[in-house]
């Protein structure tokens, strides 16, 4: 058996033990056709959904693989492992179930849903440092006093060699996919992937994703030098510093890596929730943001999608969706510059109405703003079918004489 300190390469037969190791403790999720995101792709998707494991994230698989292999005197110590939520919950749940103590690095900024769920798994929780890596250097630290054993996320191979069993699953539930699509943080599921799916079918491509805002995996394989900074979406990838045994693996296995804007990631996620009615985080719809983005480079192929995670606060998913209607036309905020007499709302509602826009807010502002005293600015959000639709209730308002701009 794999040990976690080798460095060799991951192989089939690691995966394939891997698999034997976790079944029947983590679900083998469905991974179905979506027809009408397929329509839209121009190519047929099948989606692993993932975000349906009992602590709705892949890690589950990686973190019992390595549990597993603890000895019982290892089990005693307890184990650490940092994490910005998805290996936390992985860890601190089959520990539980294991009898393994289990303390979690969290970095400041941590969505409250994966704190709260680490905790309820009774995990020690403790939110150190900004990032992952800051957190890994106080891990190390905390890790050496404690007499603690390291869970690392992604660098180590038994965590890539359940993450892959994955792939595994994938081709046996459809052997025809051309490509699959996995997001990329430190690497370990797309080495583990790829490393099952490169040696069941070689012609299968795999492809990588990152956010913009980090790019880490894609400057180490591609010699490139982009910037890594700011608040994404996609916080389950926001990783600076790949890991070594999975940046070897993804720079001989994996074909390509894109990278995918936070309007993209957003726009998946609410397309998700819209079309297949799963709830998906950032990081976890990194892959359909990617072919959402580049469908040409899918068009008529097999395209099998890793939904890895669906741990997100209910505050932002509100926020995305809409953020996402306002893109599409269908949410805008209008401000009109009208005169102070009566009759001018009334009139400015009742042309709203023939036009068939619903009015959700309502603002009347007579003193804070630079026009004349005898004019008010009137601010509405308003509820429209489509683009379409909304460029013709503002071409309606402007023949009626109302000066209207989007705010």
């Amino acid at each position: 058996m794999l040990k976690p300190s080798d460095t060799t390469a991951v192989t089939l037969a690691d995966v394939r033990r891997a698999a034997d190791v976790i079944r029947g403790q983590v679900m083998v999720t469905a991974c179905n056709e979506s027809r009408t995101l397929g329509d839209i792709c121009g190519c047929r998707l099948f989606l692993k959904f993932e975000n349906l494991q009992f602590t709705a994230t892949f890690k589950e698989r990686g973190a019992l693989n390595r549990l597993q292999a603890l000895s019982e005197k290892e089990r005693k110590r307890g184990v650490i492992a940092m994490s910005a939520g998805n290996h936390a919950q992985g860890v601190a749940y089959h520990a539980k179930r294991l009898g393994i103590p289990a303390t979690i690095v969290m970095p400041i900024g941590t969505p409250m849903v994966k704190i709260e769920n680490t905790r309820r798994h009774g995990a020690e929780v403790l939110i150190i440092g900004q990032t992952l890596e800051e957190c890994f250097a106080f891990v190390k630290s905390h890790a050496a006093e404690r007499d603690l054993i390291l869970v690392h996320p992604y660098d180590d191979p038994l965590i890539i060699a359940g993450q892959g069993t994955i792939g595994l699953e994938m081709l046996e539930a459809v052997p025809e996919l051309d490509i699959l699509v996995v997001p990329i943080g430190g690497g370990g599921l797309i080495s583990g992937i790829a490393t099952a799916a490169k040696a069941l079918k070689p012609s299968v491509q795999v492809i990588g994703v990152q956010a913009q805002l980090y790019p880490s995996m894609y400057n180490a394989v591609k010699g490139a030098n982009l910037p890594m900074r700011g608040d994404t979406l996609a916080e389950g990838i926001a990783v600076k510093s790949p890991g070594a045994i999975t940046t070897k693996i993804v720079r001989d296995l994996v074909d390509d890596i894109l990278l995918v804007s936070e309007d993209q990631i957003e726009r998946a996620v609410a397309t998700l929730i819209s079309i297949e009615k799963t709830v998906v985080e950032g990081a976890g719809a990194a892959s359909l943001a990617a072919v959402l983005a580049t469908p040409e480079r899918f068009a008529g192929r097999k395209v099998g999608l890793v939904l890895t995670g669906g741990n997100i606060d209910t505050r932002l998913i509100a926020s995305v969706l809409t953020r996402e209607l306002a893109r599409e036309g269908r949410l805008t905020q209008l401000a009109l510059d009208i005169v102070d007499r009566p009759g001018q709302l009334a009139a400015v509602c009742d042309l709203l109405a023939s036009a068939g826009a619903n009015i959700i807010e309502v603002s009347h502002q007579r003193t804070f703003s630079d026009l004349p005293a005898k004019a008010t600015l009137l601010e509405l959000v308003i509820e429209t079918r489509d683009r379409a639709h909304l460029e013709d209730v503002l071409a309606q308002l402007g023949t009626a004489g109302f000066a209207v701009r989007e705010s």
